[in-house]
């Protein structure tokens, strides 16, 4: 008996899918690879996570575009996983399922106050800022002076965007409405929040630099949250990213106070452990912090010294977090699938056969989005190794005919759009950009993303 085409479900096209598909694609099985994906656009956190003013990072979509546009990978976007299809319907149409749905929901912080009117987390304002068509259009930037609490990139990225003039933003793919709401905020102040020392910071050398060349905004540094342990010198001597980045902020210590005449600033403060969320009927007034030194480890204790901060908004950036999936074995506690090198294991240990993970949903929103190409390679092996051990076995699908789950998924209601549908929303994109010198302005609104990649007339607002 000849073996068959194998067929292969990713769910989820931001780099962890399109990658493992890529890498997929390029083994010497003969596989038919179809990429899900619940958003009428491909690309992930790359086109809804990464700032608009990062044009850099944003870069990364050129080699994922020129993946998906080679035509062998098919794309099969606006299909939700949980509600369109389940796992059983895809066990029906391929051999093997592969999640790749990466961590969009912000990590919690579980200090009182958080959940007062004016406390949000960065996930939801990137994705706000990004244009996700899941978010509401308005945000309520009301707030003269702001913390953002967290020491890793999305902290800065979030102080950045809330202390930037709009106006700096106009040649990015700022959609609309959100340089609109930017342009009349009243910030003025901005002020980060790190528990440990300044080399203990996540921030990349690059990103920290970036803050010191924003116009009109002051990045403003404390000498006495410097501390240095034995921890610290030991990162700075082993990391040239530590190095860099302690460089930069002991730099930004000579400032002199006469030189800070910007109109809008940031501060960056170390060893303050975020404590409590002040309010006042239900709303936020303020951040209680609590001094902190380094243990010699590079981790710190609290000194029972508090400090009350004016704040009318607060932004914890803290981590992402991922979501659970319908009859998918979920981990609460890490927020990802629990798995085995990509396979997924069941509450016993044992592997479901033909599932498989990668990316932040597999691993936990860590590393850079570079790293998903080698977590991608270790499933797509071990996927590899089972087809191998398994032969005939593996290959369960029923129904194995590229058209069939299509027929299935209009059946379902479902406004699928492929790779030609993106094609045309990704043009239209672009000619609302090219009047005002910009690559492209996002569409925000789903049902115009959707009307628009499959020849439709515009909903009326």
């Amino acid at each position: 008996m000849s073996t068959p085409t194998l067929r292969v479900a990713i769910v989820g096209a931001g780099p962890a899918g399109i990658y493992a598909a890529d890498i997929l694609s390029k083994t010497d099985l003969d596989v038919s690879i179809d990429l899900f994906e619940r958003l009428p656009a491909p690309f992930g956190l790359v086109r809804y996570g990464v700032a608009p003013d990062h044009p850099r990072i944003k870069q990364i979509i050129v080699a994922l575009h020129k993946v998906l546009e080679r035509g062998d990978i098919r794309l099969l976007a606006n299909v939700d996983y949980g509600t369109d299809l389940k796992l059983d319907d895809l066990r029906t149409f391929y051999d093997a399922v592969i999640f790749s749905t990466g961590s969009i929901r912000d990590a919690a912080l579980a200090i009182p106050g958080i959940d007062l009117d004016g406390s949000y987390g960065a996930a939801d304002f990137v994705s706000w800022y990004d244009g996700h068509p899941d978010v509401p259009r308005t945000w309520p930037l009301e707030a003269t002076q702001v913390a953002v609490l967290g020491a890793g990139n999305v902290a800065l990225d979030v102080a950045r965007i809330l202390a930037k003039h709009a106006d700096d933003l106009l040649p990015t793919e700022v959609p609309a409405n959100v340089y609109d709401l930017l342009k009349a905020s009243p910030v003025t102040d901005v002020h980060v929040f790190a528990r440990r020392g300044p080399a203990q910071a996540k921030f990349s050398p690059l990103e920290l630099r970036e803050l010191g060349h924003v116009p009109d905004v002051d990045t403003i540094v404390y000498p006495e949250d410097f501390e240095f342990d034995e921890g610290s010198m030991a990162a700075i001597h082993s990391s040239n990213q530590t190095k860099q980045v302690v460089k930069t902020l002991t730099d930004w210590t000579l400032k002199e106070p006469e030189d800070l005449t910007a109109s809008r600033r940031i501060h960056l403060h170390f060893l303050h452990k975020p404590v409590e969320v002040l309010g006042e009927d239900g709303k936020v007034v303020g951040l209680r912090t609590e001094r902190t030194v380094l243990n010699g480890d590079g981790n710190a204790t609290g000194t029972g010294q508090t400090h009350d901060w004016p704040v009318q908004a607060v932004y914890r950036a803290v981590g992402y977090f991922g979501s659970p999936l319908v009859d998918i074995p979920f981990d609460d506690v890490a927020g990802v699938i629990p798995n085995r090198e990509g396979r997924v294991i069941d509450v016993d240990g044992r592997h479901l056969d033909g599932v498989y993970a990668t990316g932040w949903i597999k691993r936990g929103p860590v590393g850079l989005i570079g790293h998903t190409k080698s977590d991608a390679s270790e499933t797509i092996r071990n996927l590899g190794e089972d087809v191998a051990e398994r032969g005939q076995e593996f290959y369960t699908a029923t129904e194995r005919e590229p058209q069939a789950v299509l027929d299935f998924l209009v059946q379902r209601g479902a406004d699928v759009i492929e790779w030609s549908g993106w094609q045309v929303l990704d043009a239209y994109e672009r000619s609302l950009g090219e009047p005002h010198g910009r690559e492209r302005v996002k569409l925000v609104p789903r049902d115009h993303m959707v009307a628009i990649s499959l020849g439709r007339e515009l909903p009326q607002d």
